[in-house]
């Protein structure tokens, strides 16, 4: 099956990507004309592991294209897939900017020539869908053609996997004619038995955003109570435990640290949140995991200036990790755009490391000192902060870095370490939600 994906960000390159390890003939479409030259060089504009691999792979067997040229890459396609970004609309009102979403419906209307569904693959509002339809009936009312919805749940570090073996794939219809067509584009996974749920726009785009929202509510949830714990003396990590080893929770998604980031849980429970303000049904619960998820951030600030003696001004503090999560270079929401700049505000001096997202945190914040590895940020430093728990962060040289150190200070934000282990290196050991 030939097909189109709109887009050559996260969700667009991806997809495309994995839609032709199943064997179909995708072509990749980016107005950047840089980033499609460097694709088609075989360099891949994000970090994902294995993902440089696929691209090659698919690419050099002729399965996998790049093009700037939208009506090239419609040429007998059966499925134009729209995956461009659908970032926080600028007004800072916390809705989906969905301008290139319809700037995508509206030139891919010039192209129809005969059936094709046009299917939001981007995370988009409810309503969309139908609103795509209109724009490209609109431009071209005699193009023949469905809309369908079918949203992605890809995790930055596993795409890979999580596309190729799914918990489920989600498509929202309006005529048996889509649904065929979306089945045949996903039927390798019928080897897997993986499950399908169709059901009508509206519910599917919806799916997309309620399952972000509960799964940033469980997060905040616990960050609540790693609060209690610090008040009380319990241990958060403990208590997640004995809660997740319940089957009806879940263990996944109950691990204390510095709030969510990324480029899905903040923008997703805004725009969810918004969409149901708008038709009078406000979601609570949601709203009070964005205010929580904000006052987790502002709580680590105050940590760590509490074990700085209730200053930063004139100290150094180390930075481990700068990405909002491991495995990716991401850096949209990370948790160290809002404590780093706060605590050089205050007067610190701070050296960070990361392991694949410094190219990225030196557009952001060029005030801060990088380092080479992770001891060398360390040296001289008044307190260490661990910020995203690379792995290779896991097993540090713990009396190498106590050397290194001006200060005693250990601060565990993803609560990696086991507090003994670096009280028995005569370090001070400061996790969330844990008894220091």
């Amino acid at each position: 099956m030939r097909i189109a994906v709109i887009g050559t960000g996260y969700v667009g390159l991806v997809s495309g990507t994995c839609f032709s390890e199943f064997g179909h003939d995708v072509v990749c479409v980016d107005k950047d004309e840089k980033k499609i030259q460097a694709l088609k060089n075989g360099k891949i504009p994000i970090y994902e592991p294995g993902l440089d691999d696929m691209v090659k792979i698919n690419a050099e067997a002729k399965r996998l294209s790049f093009t700037t040229d939208i009506g090239e890459a419609m040429e007998d396609a059966e499925a134009v897939f729209i995956a461009v970004g659908t970032p926080t609309s600028r007004r800072g009102d916390g809705y989906a900017d969905l301008s290139y979403v319809y700037a995508a419906a509206k030139e891919i209307a010039s192209h129809i020539k005969k059936y094709v569904v046009v299917v939001d693959k981007s995370t988009v509002p409810v309503g969309t869908a139908r609103e795509v339809k209109r724009i490209i009936l609109g431009e071209n009312p005699k193009a023949t053609f469905d809309v369908a919805s079918n949203p992605e749940f890809l995790r930055e570090g596993a795409a890979i996997d999580d596309f190729m073996r799914p918990d489920r794939v989600v498509i929202g219809v309006e005529t048996e004619k889509a649904e065929e067509v979306l089945r045949q584009i996903y039927k390798p996974l019928y080897l897997i038995e993986t499950p399908m749920v169709v059901t009508n726009l509206e519910t599917a785009e919806l799916i997309k955003y309620a399952s972000n929202a509960f799964l940033a509510v469980k997060i905040s949830y616990i960050n609540d109570l790693s609060g209690l714990c610090e008040k009380v003396g319990a241990d958060v990590v403990s208590l997640a435990k004995g809660m997740g080893l319940d089957n009806r929770i879940g263990k996944k998604f109950l691990h204390a640290g510095p709030g969510y980031g990324g480029s899905c849980f903040p923008k997703d429970t805004l725009a969810l949140s918004k969409t149901a303000k708008d038709h009078g049904n406000p979601l609570r619960i949601v709203e009070a995991a964005i205010e929580v998820n904000s006052s987790q951030k502002a709580r680590m600030i105050q940590k760590i200036r509490e074990i700085l003696g209730g200053s930063e001004a004139g100290k150094t503090i180390a930075c481990l990790g700068l990405t909002f999560k491991p495995e990716t270079d991401d850096m949209r929401e990370a948790q160290s755009l809002t404590i780093l700049p706060a605590l050089i505000e205050r007067g610190a001096k701070v050296k960070a490391h990361d392991p694949h997202g410094m190219a990225e945190a030196k557009k952001m914040m060029p005030e801060i000192e990088y380092a080479d590895d992770a001891y060398s940020a360390c040296e001289n430093a008044d307190a260490v902060i661990l910020l995203t728990e690379w792995n290779e962060y896991r097993a540090l040289d713990l009396s190498k870095i106590k050397k290194m150190m001006k200060g005693e200070a250990f601060i565990d934000l993803r609560n990696a370490y086991d507090p003994k282990t670096i009280h028995d290196k005569g370090l001070q050991y400061i996790g969330v939600g844990r008894r220091s």
